[in-house]
């Protein structure tokens, strides 16, 4: 498990470029005399100074963009330092961000001088202000809330106004209390039983801001010129350097998740391919986790407002051992019926990243279609295996090769390959895994901040599947899955089927800041170097790879994906790259929408999918929440029956009978419905039946929607 204070960057899997290490401008500081830093403060010393100026001309001379730290970007550096400590403006006061307007053009001075005083002050500033908030928190807890007073909560202040005065920030404050303790109410707590875990959990708090390590400031820092070059740059202190170490060797043992501190809630950021929490599938990105219980029947530990590295230890433990968290889902707003995911630990190794196989049998009119469905979870490679001369080492090439062959003994007609939740790799896995499927050519384009430009390519003849092919992405396929179904795409090789893809087609180098010490006693950089893009020439960048025949997907297009991460670099095309394309086989990939849309109208798990992703969609657009206790038990009572309700339906219409209870819902025994209309596509192409007479216009509707 990977603990940070900032968003971890999705490495691509390619060969790195050396990079001169070197520093810019002069290296005069302020005196003690002139520092705008409090006494008693955090404050940077020399080799904190030495490294903001390191920082800066690595950023400048090496990243893609050639982007120069001035004037111009200096607001926009600021900008990210406010947002990154308080990006729900529950703390500064109007007066506080006036304060700080006079630097608003010196953050490009500060990094190249090594004068960075002023950040720290902002700093100590919000550790004040901090403080004033959490105290005023615990009076609050003196006299219970009258929660039968009609009220609401606005839980998101994302982009709000800073407070004007103290007294708004007070009733900001107040109603954030109460809704705490609502949300504790709405679990089953008493007031009373509320309010002592509040008083626990704000006294934490309190105890957690003057713990803060002059590293987690000076990293907080420096990722606010990193992400105003793109989000996947990132500076990595030390510890986290170490962290990011453990898990690319995939040498510890855990649930296989990258995680983030965000106001207040430990936050799933990422899950490892082939890690317990992705095998299980219960977790997705931005999940916040309130509570850690040890094996399957230990207590329940609150741990919001706990130190990230305390509920890292928690979660890590013994391989083979349980853990259980407590789980607000994603989008979901304070005071929703939380779930508790039992996971057990182990060691994220290359066998459980494994591609695996499956057989569908789809029977139409009395004839039988027989699917093959290969998973690839990410794009690996034994390197140690191989050059021990190890003859079983795996690959994901290697393995899909192997399960073809497998599956080819089945007999099957048609093959699935199932690339969702894939956020990449190994680059060269990606030309490989493609070489399965095509004879020779280009693969992707790589081109370089210097406009040089390289073209990799497939040089394997021959293919191991001919046969027809269907894709299988979403939101979380990234990267290396985004080169493979591009190519399979471009080729006119296969279909692609499903959610648009993440759009992350950057590459990154990883640069240790210490010339001479194995260990990353200055930390590290990670700095986008390159763009991928397909053969046509356009970039996977932003866009990503849009399918042939969209399914409906619970991912929010809005929330996931490049496009959703500010200052993410733009789509652009370069020279198309010369490659043969295949001819497509009837039907077409119109034809093969055209019954795919009428299919979604009558199938039963569809439809039901596509109810739930509507009522997860109008969770997520909710900013506010009543601070009323009966109004919130009823609008709990609301959702729980219309859930019910629509499981219902759908067991109704597969002749199954009802359940009693939401709690009777097993996710295990849930369909995986873009899965199996997957492999109706395939039928499609190797079973085709008569195009219906009236197909519906459009794909039914869903609320995530395309921007």
């Amino acid at each position: 498990m990977t603990a940070s204070n900032r968003r971890p960057a999705l490495l691509a899997g390619s060969a790195l470029l050396a990079v001169l290490v070197t520093t810019f401008g002069g290296s005069a500081r302020l005196t003690a005399s002139t520092s705008p830093i409090p006494p008693g403060a955090i404050v940077p010393g020399d080799r904190e100074r030495m490294i903001a100026r390191q920082v800066g001309g690595i950023l400048q001379e090496s990243h893609y963009s050639r982007l120069r730290i001035d004037d111009a970007m200096s607001p926009q550096v600021m900008d990210k330092f406010l947002e990154s400590i308080d990006g729900q403006r529950v703390y500064f006061l109007a007066s506080d961000i006036a304060e700080f307007a006079e630097w608003r053009l010196r953050f490009d001075d500060m990094i190249r001088t090594g004068d960075i005083d002023p950040a720290y002050a902002m700093f100590a500033r919000y550790q004040q202000r901090n403080r004033e908030r959490v105290q005023y928190a615990l009076t609050l807890l003196d006299q219970e809330p009258d929660f039968t007073v009609r009220e609401s909560f606005e839980f998101d202040r994302e982009g709000a106004p800073w407070p004007a005065t103290r007294q708004e920030l007070d009733e900001i404050w107040r109603k954030r209390v109460k809704n705490d303790a609502l949300s504790l109410l709405l679990a089953g707590k008493t007031w009373a039983e509320a309010r002592d875990t509040l008083r626990t959990r704000y006294e934490r708090v309190l105890k957690r801001v003057d713990q803060i390590k002059p590293e987690e400031v000076f990293e907080t820092y420096l990722n606010s010129y990193a992400r105003a070059f793109d989000p996947h740059s990132n500076y990595f202190s030390p510890r986290n350097s170490e962290e990011y170490k453990i898990q690319m060797s995939l040498n510890y043992e855990g649930i296989g998740a990258s995680l983030q501190l965000i106001d207040d809630h430990v936050t799933i950021m990422n899950l490892i391919e082939g890690g317990p929490a992705a095998v299980a599938g219960t977790l997705t990105v931005n999940d916040r986790i309130t509570a850690v219980g040890q094996d399957a029947t230990g207590p329940l530990t609150d741990v919001v407002g706990w130190r990230i590295d305390d509920v890292v230890q928690l979660i890590r433990g013994k391989g083979g051992t349980a853990v259980r968290l407590q789980i607000l889902p994603a989008g979901a707003a304070p005071g929703t019926a939380e779930k508790v995911v039992t996971l057990v630990r182990g060691q994220v190794t290359l066998e459980s990243q494994a591609a695996q196989r499956a057989l569908k049998v789809i029977t139409r009119d009395g004839r039988e279609s027989r699917i093959g469905v290969i998973t690839v979870p990410g794009f690996y490679s034994d390197y140690d295996g191989q050059r021990a001369g190890n003859a079983d080492y795996h690959s994901t090439t290697r393995d899909v090769r192997r399960l073809i062959g497998e599956l080819r003994a089945e007999k099957i007609d048609g093959l699935v390959l199932d690339l969702r939740g894939n956020g990449g790799g190994f680059l060269p896995e990606a030309q490989s895994l493609t070489g399965l499927f095509v004879d020779r050519g280009p693969v992707v384009q790589v081109q370089f901040s210097s406009g040089d430009k390289e073209v990799l390519e497939d040089d394997d003849r021959g293919v191991a599947w001919d046969g027809p092919l269907v894709v299988l992405i979403d939101r979380f396929s990234a990267s290396a899955s985004e080169i493979f179904a591009g190519a399979i795409q471009d080729y006119r090789r296969g279909i692609v089927v499903g959610q648009r893809s993440f759009g992350k087609g950057t590459v990154q180098n990883l640069l240790p800041l210490s010339r001479w010490s194995s260990k990353p006693v200055n930390g590290q950089l990670t700095v986008t170097i390159a763009k991928f893009y397909r053969v046509t020439g356009e970039s996977t960048q932003h866009r990503g790879v849009e399918p042939d025949v969209e399914l409906a997907s619970p991912i929010s297009l809005k929330d996931v994906g490049e496009s959703s991460l500010p200052g993410a670099l733009p789509w652009d095309r370069i020279a198309a790259a010369p490659y043969d394309g295949l001819a497509v086989k009837p039907p077409s990939i119109a034809e093969l929408a055209t019954r795919e849309r009428a299919r979604q109208q009558q199938d039963p798990d569809y439809r039901w999918l596509v109810s739930d992703i509507n009522a997860l969609d109008q969770q997520r657009q909710q900013k506010t929440v009543s601070l009323n206790l009966e109004e919130r038990r009823a609008e709990r009572t609301r959702l729980e029956a219309a859930r019910l309700a629509r499981e219902n339906e759908r067991r109704s219409a597969h002749s199954l009978p009802p359940l009693a209870a939401v709690g009777d819902i097993d996710p295990a025994k849930l369909p995986d419905v873009l899965l199996d209309q997957a492999a109706e596509v395939m039928a499609d192409i190797v079973r085709p039946v008569a195009t219906p007479a009236k197909a519906p216009a459009k794909p039914a509707k869903v609320a995530a929607a395309k921007p």
